[in-house]
């Protein structure tokens, strides 16, 4: 009886669950299918400007939004309401609220741009921002400044129809390589649009600079990297290197090289072989612009280190070499970032005597270089220039005063 009871009550069980499998099977749907080209069609790529050239992703799910509109059409319509303040040089700082009803992508186009009273500003590359139904937004736009007069404090500005048309090449540049810094586009409009020197955008001290100087540019200058990119930027443009007047300078080329950032690029710009530089630092030493010959002392101690602890010494303490050598060499020596003239420059400050400004520069640099060398490097070390067993062999002897 029990068993009887048992397997009734088994038959009833699978008899249910086949049914509800039964059903569930036969009302299953399989997956739909959609075609990746079908899915894509006629959609933007989910991304958003946000500051600048960044980008980032929309989050998942979040619709497209409804409309597109440029920024002159969103201003007709008064579909957004937009507030600049910017400082006359590199960011201006949109405020915009979405008075509809719809997500709305907004695009600000290359070239658009923005008037103040302490001058002109343009967009070098198209920018788009967007907005969700209400939403109102803080975002910065990257501009360049249209002159070295502008008044850098800030200041309203307001959309003006005015267009730059000698920078139209320049904009079509940028929009083909995005990795083209803003200061150096910056420093590529000025002199595109004023043709200035190198001096009005270097940083380092320009040999000279204590002049007076008709440009004052200082809200524009920039690292010795950025501006070489800018010449190159204006080489591959196709102007003229002789009809500018930034190209003229010396010194940018020399500062270029010794600096580790701007090295690799200078090379390029100026058609320094990388089985040349050593003739490159040689010819700067004995046959450069006076002003800034003995700057190629440091270039040696950095990218040839092992010459410059043979030579360094012997033109620091060689009495007939004139004074201004005899100090680079000493203040170059820590740029060799090796141990070893740490005890060179020690050596030099007792025969020197720590009594006269020699001596008491090589005390200073032997105590610099001792305290850098147990501090990891703030900035990527140079990289020793390699030509093979024999690089290293030569020694140029110092320049002395003709008798």
């Amino acid at each position: 009886m029990i068993r009887l009871l048992c397997l009734f009550i088994l038959v009833f069980l699978l008899g249910l669950g086949g049914g509800w499998f039964l059903r569930g099977w036969k009302g299953a749907q399989p997956p739909a299918i959609v075609p990746v080209a079908e899915e894509s069609a006629g959609k933007e790529p989910p991304v958003a400007f946000r500051t600048g050239t960044a980008k980032v992703e929309e989050k998942e799910g979040e619709p497209a939004p409804d409309r597109k509109l440029s920024l002159e059409e969103a201003m007709k319509e008064g579909a957004l309401t937009f507030e600049f303040r910017g400082n006359a040089r590199d960011r201006l700082r949109m405020t915009a609220v979405n008075r509809t009803g719809r997500a709305v992508r907004l695009t600000i186009p290359a070239g658009q741009a923005f008037e103040s009273a302490n001058g002109f500003v343009v967009t070098p590359r198209e920018q788009w921002v967007d907005y969700p139904a209400g939403e109102t937004r803080l975002d910065d736009l990257l501009v360049i400044a249209i002159a070295s007069s502008n008044e850098i404090e800030k200041v309203t500005f307001v959309v003006t129809p005015t267009k730059f048309p000698r920078l139209d090449e320049l904009l079509a540049y940028l929009a083909q390589h995005p990795e083209v810094s803003q200061p150096a586009a910056q420093v590529a409009a000025l002199v595109i649009l004023e043709n200035l020197p190198a001096s009005a955008f270097a940083k380092f001290a320009a040999a000279g600079s204590d002049l007076p100087s008709q440009w004052d540019s200082n809200a524009f200058k920039v690292e010795t990297a950025e501006l070489i990119e800018a010449l190159l930027v204006l080489r591959r443009m196709g102007l003229p290197d002789e009809q500018l007047a930034i190209t003229v300078d010396q010194q940018t080329r020399i500062e270029a090289m010794i600096d580790p950032l701007a090295r690799a690029d200078a090379m390029v710009y100026y058609g320094i072989a990388p089985g040349k530089e050593w003739d490159f630092w040689k010819e700067q030493l004995l046959n450069g612009e006076p002003a800034t010959r003995h700057y190629a002392l440091y270039g040696i101690a950095r990218y040839f280190p092992s010459v410059a602890l043979q030579m360094l010494p012997q033109w620091a303490r060689e009495k007939r070499t004139p004074k201004i050598f005899r100090m680079t060499a000493i203040r170059a020596l820590p740029d060799t970032r090796r141990p070893e003239a740490v005890a060179i420059l020690n050596e030099l400050a007792k025969e020197l005597g720590r009594g006269n400004e020699l001596g008491r520069a090589a005390q200073e640099a032997a105590i610099f270089l001792e305290a850098s060398l147990k501090q990891p490097a703030a900035e990527p070390l140079p990289v020793r220039f390699r030509l093979g067993g024999k690089q290293e062999e030569g020694v140029i002897e110092p320049p002395v005063p003709e008798s």
